[in-house]
């Protein structure tokens, strides 16, 4: 297996345990929706599990991973305020808890950059030569 389809499917998988982590805990992640979303924190804690289960499938299949990677870097994009109203909520947390809060914010920048790469990487790819 090439590198670039190792990191594909590595994003595939991280993509797929999230979305099934969102439809089987919800109540894990209702907390962080934002509240300026309108109608109630379960639909947006289940449409972001189909979403990331949508954009795994796209991302681990060859003829879609340009289109999911995109799909994924803009997805990272999307979850970024779940994230930061978690760092702000859980700053009186234990110190262990708010380094895990505190931490998922810049691990959007690292997440977005993989998508994109493996977007570009597919993309390399399937140039003529």
């Amino acid at each position: 297996m090439t590198t670039r389809r190792r990191e594909a499917v590595a994003l595939a998988g991280l993509l797929a345990a999230a979305g099934v982590t969102h439809l089987l805990r919800p109540g894990v992640y209702d907390p962080i929706v934002p509240g300026a979303l309108p109608g109630p924190a379960r639909f947006w804690t289940y449409a972001s599990g189909v979403a990331e289960l949508a954009v795994a499938a796209a991302v681990a299949h060859p003829t879609t991973r340009r289109a999911g990677g995109r799909a994924a870097a803009a997805l990272f994009v999307a979850v970024l305020p779940a994230n930061v109203k978690m760092a702000v909520d859980w700053r009186h947390r234990r110190p262990t808890k708010r380094a895990i809060a505190y931490g998922r914010v810049p691990l959007q920048v690292p997440l977005i950059w993989w998508a994109l790469r493996v977007a570009r990487a597919d993309t390399a790819a399937q140039r003529p030569r």
